[in-house]
């Protein structure tokens, strides 16, 4: 494809833009990548072509006091160019808080044009799945299984973090099924201001037993949680 600039009549190679999936560890602490690139490009070669092509208007005198205008085409002599690969280094950074959809140019190393000046390149923030976190803006989301005994008795456990800091996690009373806790700061940097940090939200599952429990242990557990009935049906959605 080509852009044609209308006001000067100037040509343009198109623009290229291409994905760089990055992690989300990467995304968190920043990161400098180095790509290879073949790109292509155009070489001088033996012989000229007419380049520069445009039309000009000509005024002829067709008898006295009249005058005819005419349009011709006119062209420059080039030297003759064939397209050729070049492969290049690019360095790109990664900044810490950079988000989805976030794009990096390379000035002219996009598609060349015989006629004008290559387009630009485009690299795309595309951020890769991560088996733990979940982003959403500057903030982070995961899930955490407890046993039952753990939601009832309390816990204490050290999450690890993006760039392997600790984040601990300390229950003392009962954590049901779908619990959500927030950890102020543990999310993600922002991209304007890396001094400014979203927050990390856990929610709950809990794993419960698989085993049967005799009826001795049955009536230890209704004494222990002294719970009446709460059996209830209600439309949930």
């Amino acid at each position: 494809a080509v852009v044609s600039t209308q006001s000067t009549g100037e040509y343009k190679g198109s623009d290229v833009v291409v994905d760089l999936f990055v992690t989300l560890e990467e995304l968190y602490l920043g990161n400098f990548v180095t790509i290879k690139r073949d790109r292509p490009t155009f070489e001088e070669t033996s012989g000229t072509r007419q380049c520069n092509c445009r039309m000009e208007m000509k005024t002829h005198m067709t008898g006295p006091g009249s005058f005819q205008m005419t349009q011709h085409r006119v062209c420059d002599q080039c030297p003759n160019l064939r397209q050729a690969i070049e492969t290049e280094e690019l360095e790109l950074e990664i900044e810490p808080g950079m988000l989805d959809g976030m794009t990096q140019r390379f000035s002219g190393k996009g598609e060349p044009h015989m006629e004008g000046e290559p387009g630009d390149l485009y690299f795309k923030v595309k951020t890769i799945r991560h088996n733990i976190f979940e982003r959403k803006g500057d903030d982070l989301y995961t899930n955490l299984t407890i046993s039952l005994q753990e939601a009832l008795v309390g816990f204490d456990m050290t999450l690890s973090h993006l760039d392997g800091h600790g984040v601990d996690i300390k229950r003392e009373k009962v954590t049901w099924p779908g619990a959500i806790i927030m950890k102020k700061g543990e999310g993600m940097p922002n991209f304007e201001n890396r001094n400014k940090l979203g927050n990390l939200y856990i929610t709950f599952d809990v794993k419960f037993p698989r085993g049967e429990l005799s009826s001795e242990d049955k009536d230890n557990v209704r004494k222990i949680l002294n719970q009446a009935s709460a059996q209830k049906a209600y439309n949930g959605l």
